[in-house]
């Protein structure tokens, strides 16, 4: 236990005050959490529309990383385009690391055609990093012939917590709600999140690209019913710095019930398999997803475990000037 505590705090110290860069957090359930993936699908269902999501990554690597995301959105027809907010919160090791990002979201929305939808997306919040100094475990700070730990000699960094604005963007593109493609530019300002004065550690941005399309078995991209036995395959780009991420997979959709799995690609090394199930009603949603890991750290991380969770509201009135841009659910 003493070694792994030790080696949790050098592994979060080198990830929070050296040059490796910070990354985002993951989530597997790509369209449960549709405006984390992308602001431009806030106000995409039109409804109102509310998202919580729970996802704890390698719990066999002391503690790993815990993420918590609650996010509303709504199409407002006399602001033409949605509105959305998004909080988010990173726990890594056992708190250690700890990251907290709260935004609004407006995303202008325009009918191109009757076939196709168009929104335009701009997203403002702030982010706040804190370093949690006592739990970390240094090397001076285990006797190796006890295990005993002892004060440490490290001298923690001036800043132990940091807040910076930050800005994202994105756009997105529905045809006959049916097929969609969107992108999404997070951290434009890139936000220095160096704790120790005089150093830089830039938070580099994310570059997504995802596209989609929903197959009825009977009819195609004509259209069907929420009942109807229907088909997603979906794909999702990832780049942030030097890292890059390849997401591939399939949703199956026969009422209530929803499938999927999807293959997560590191162009460095494969990642995971994720495999999902999920419930849902008229109303409701609710889906939980295991990632199961196929690189190097194997099994023996725990792999990752999600739930989401989301509530449609009932609309205000009946008719909209708008139509739903109708990505997955899950």
């Amino acid at each position: 236990m003493q070694v792994k505590r030790y080696i949790s705090g050098i592994v979060v110290f080198i990830l929070a005050m050296t040059a490796v860069k910070a990354q985002d957090m993951a989530f597997s359930q790509f369209y449960a959490n549709p405006i984390y993936l992308n602001p431009a699908l806030a106000g995409s269902k039109i409804c109102p529309r509310l998202t919580l999501n729970y996802r704890n990554q390698w719990p066999g690597v002391y503690k790993g990383y815990v993420s918590y995301s609650a996010a509303y959105d709504q199409q407002f027809d006399q602001i033409s385009g949605g509105l959305g907010i998004i909080a988010t919160a990173d726990v890594a090791g056992g708190g250690a690391l700890n990251t907290f990002n709260g935004s609004g979201i407006y995303s202008f929305r325009l009918q191109a055609s009757r076939s196709i939808v168009v929104n335009a997306a701009l997203q403002a919040g702030y982010m706040q990093y804190r370093l949690d100094w006592d739990k970390l475990v240094f090397e001076d700070q285990i006797m190796p012939a006890t295990g005993e730990i002892i004060p440490s000699q490290e001298t923690p960094p001036a800043r132990l917590n940091i807040g910076e604005v930050d800005f994202s963007a994105g756009i997105l593109a529905g045809y006959n709600e049916r097929l969609y493609l969107g992108a999404a530019l997070h951290h434009i300002t890139m936000p220095d999140l160096a704790f120790y004065a005089g150093n830089t550690n830039r938070l580099d941005m994310k570059i997504t690209v995802h596209a989609g399309a929903i197959f009825d078995a009977s009819q195609g991209l004509q259209g069907g019913d929420l009942e109807d036995l229907s088909f997603s395959p979906n794909i999702i780009y990832m780049q942030q710095g030097n890292f890059h991420q390849l997401n591939a997979g399939m949703y199956a959709n026969y009422f209530p019930f929803v499938g999927g799995l999807w293959f997560r690609h590191n162009f460095e090394n494969p990642d995971a398999l994720i495999v999902l199930l999920g419930f849902q009603q008229a109303k409701f949603k609710i889906g939980y997803s295991f990632d199961f890991t196929v690189s190097k750290i194997s099994l023996r991380s725990g792999g990752s475990h999600e739930m989401s969770f989301a509530w449609q509201f009932d609309c205000p009135r009946k008719e909209f000037k708008y139509k739903a841009i109708k990505c997955p659910r899950f």
